[in-house]
């Protein structure tokens, strides 16, 4: 990994097609996406190669977030690529990649978030970008459990299970 580049993982006990099911359904997806306590307030969601999410992330405080997903590659059910920024407000675009991998029975994510600088990377996990990250997998987790599938718990980077 270099230092421009913020890699979370889980694992899922449900199959690559369910947990794709989660990340590329226009209903479902705004229904968990973002750590806790945050909601999401969709604009604009085609979700497909080519298309955008534009959607306020608002925290628990009231404070919003403009985010702007655009869709690179949509290559179901295995990985979707899109650019994310602050909805063309001025922030510089990072690159996102979810890995979706069949293992062990179930589905390994892998969410590589490449940041424009070492600088942004660090300025990002000031706010604490991957504690938030794991919140937001932790919330597809409690989606897909709430639907049937279970989840295992997966080490964060500092050893922390989630």
């Amino acid at each position: 990994m270099d230092n421009r580049t913020m890699v979370l993982e889980r694992q899922f006990n449900a199959t690559p097609e369910v947990v794709w099911a989660a990340l590329s359904d226009p209903n479902v997806l705004p229904t968990w996406w973002g750590p806790d306590g945050f909601s999401c307030k969709t604009k604009e969601i085609d979700l497909r190669e080519g298309g955008q999410w534009r959607f306020d992330m608002i925290a628990p405080d009231g404070t919003v977030f403009a985010n702007r997903h655009r869709f690179t590659v949509y290559d179901k059910p295995r990985r979707i690529v899109y650019l994310l920024d602050d909805d063309g407000r001025g922030e510089q675009s990072k690159t996102a990649e979810i890995t979706l991998m069949p293992q062990d029975g179930g589905t390994a994510l892998r969410l590589c978030m490449r940041f424009a600088t070492a600088e942004d990377l660090r300025a990002a996990k000031t706010y604490n970008a991957v504690e938030l990250g794991y919140q937001t997998l932790g919330k597809l987790a409690a989606y897909l459990e709430a639907h049937g599938q279970e989840t295992t718990p997966c080490a964060t980077p500092d050893g922390a299970v989630e």
